[in-house]
């Protein structure tokens, strides 16, 4: 009776202590709006110190605004830009200084233009930059990348982020896999089709791409509530 007893406030102290950190575990700094203290969680399951409580920047926007501060902006600034699956926390900082910035998504209504990733229509070298984060899981992405690199201007620049799992070799896929519970489990999300592994690196070079990588390290991933080890991708292509 007593091992019960205790099993059970054990399993009530957990759920209270987990309930206590959804509003934030440590302090941190949001370079996206500036605030600085705890932040909420956010996903399913929560993902603790993730959502800026002030812009509600996650945990890729304020990477990407740390490389943007570091190196982007200089990339970025003057091109004419696309904007695939756009996200506020992201667009604010990069429509002041492209020439021209358009976003895209497939479902009509939510951006600039409709279109598809896999077939834009658009004509060839006709934008200098595109960003992807975190879109190209949820499609074939040897088509995507192909269109891309059609699109692109000689000297253009695509940006990559995706979820990523660097300890396996190789992605895992299954196209069996439909049902929006099944790719929850084996993909993360119900509207993913892979998991991304190291090879993605490989998925995009033998696509006509160069790549350099920006990594999320310490002391910013503590201070700034990022995903140890995140990723930004510069691709650009080779002749």
């Amino acid at each position: 009776m007593w091992k019960t007893v205790r099993h059970k406030w054990k399993e009530v102290h957990y759920a209270w202590s987990a309930v206590r950190q959804l509003g934030g575990v440590f302090p941190r700094h949001c370079p996206v709006c500036g605030f600085r203290g705890n932040f909420y969680a956010h996903g399913s399951p929560p993902r603790f110190d993730a959502r800026c409580r002030k812009c509600g920047a996650l945990e890729r926007h304020r990477f990407f605004k740390l490389w943007f501060d570091a190196i982007g902006r200089e990339m970025i600034s003057g091109t004419r830009f696309l904007h695939f699956a756009p996200e506020g926390a992201i667009a604010r900082q990069i429509k002041p200084i492209v020439k021209e910035y358009v976003s895209a998504d497939i479902v009509p209504g939510k951006a600039d233009v409709t279109l598809n990733i896999e077939d834009t229509g658009l004509p060839d070298c006709s934008v200098d930059c595109v960003l992807c984060s975190h879109v190209l899981e949820h499609v074939d992405d040897r088509i995507a990348l192909a269109e891309l690199r059609r699109i692109l201007s000689a000297h253009g620049t695509l940006i990559l982020m995706v979820p990523l799992v660097e300890g396996w070799s190789e992605t895992f896929e299954d196209p069996s896999i439909v049902i929006p519970e099944d790719r929850s489990k084996f993909f993360g999300q119900e509207d993913h089709v892979r998991r991304y592994g190291a090879d993605f690196r490989s998925r995009v070079l033998s696509c006509g791409f160069s790549l350099s990588e920006f990594t999320a390290t310490e002391p910013e991933v503590s201070d700034h509530g990022l995903r140890p080890g995140d990723k930004i991708f510069v691709a650009r292509p080779t002749v």
